[in-house]
């Protein structure tokens, strides 16, 4: 299932959404200009690559807050176009009314700290890994747990790929978001067993589910269920 859009409308412009966009798609086209060597070292660099993390958490870590700034930086790098492609389309359905409801600046705190908390997670249950962890997955699933929290009756138009064609339908966010979370949660659960290796699929699961369960916690603290403020009249100013 891919999301499209939603019926849910905005009285603001999304702008740290747009930014989000814009610079994450700035930085894909930067690392496809890069060798293949010399990307793998940038991804080494800026990167959450968990084994190095871990070594930083130790008594004696070499320059430990080069690899903490990973929790950041690793939000914003990609390993392809359907890996970039994919995320900022549900950053682009969901996002919006997300920032619309916190206001530019605390949605800007909200997705990084989704984005840091969904990397420590993945971390703690893979901690001596040394694949890199990249994408805006984690940060991104936090903003559907806050979504499905806020507006689960919103409608999702989505588009179901069935064998000779396409068809598109409304599914309410509460469904489609929910069905997403359990199937993550799911391969989570699977990757923890030693007989199934979803852990080699190079997606992490835990990033996903932890940052889905994030944004419902931390939304709220940030106060995503508060009545939202009328649209601002002419002549006036609105204020958050």
């Amino acid at each position: 299932m891919v999301p499209l859009r939603d019926n849910n409308p905005i009285n603001t412009t999304p702008i740290v959404t747009y930014g989000i966009i814009v610079l994450n798609i700035t930085i894909f086209v930067f690392q496809a200009s890069l060798p293949i060597a010399e990307l793998e070292s940038f991804f080494d660099r800026w990167a959450i690559v968990p084994a190095q993390l871990t070594d930083s958490f130790g008594p004696m870590p070499i320059v430990p807050s080069v690899e903490w700034a990973t929790l950041i930086t690793s939000q914003f790098l990609h390993g392809g176009l359907l890996h970039l492609a994919g995320n900022l389309l549900f950053l682009w359905v969901f996002g919006n009314n997300i920032e619309d409801h916190l206001g530019h600046f605390k949605f800007l705190v909200f997705y990084l700290g989704c984005g840091v908390a969904a990397g420590l997670i993945q971390w703690f249950f893979d901690p001596d890994s040394a694949l890199p962890t990249i994408g805006a997955s984690g940060a991104i699933a936090g903003i559907m747990g806050a979504y499905v929290l806020r507006f689960p009756r919103a409608q999702i138009i989505t588009l179901i790929p069935l064998p000779f064609f396409f068809t598109t339908v409304q599914i309410p966010a509460l469904f489609f978001l929910g069905f997403w979370f359990i199937q993550q949660a799911l391969f989570s659960l699977f990757a923890l067993s030693k007989n199934i290796n979803v852990g080699s699929t190079g997606i992490a699961y835990w990033a996903h589910s932890g940052g889905f369960l994030v944004g419902m916690i931390l939304g709220p603290l940030l106060g995503l269920m508060a009545e939202p403020l009328p649209p601002a009249r002419p002549g006036y100013r609105r204020r958050r």
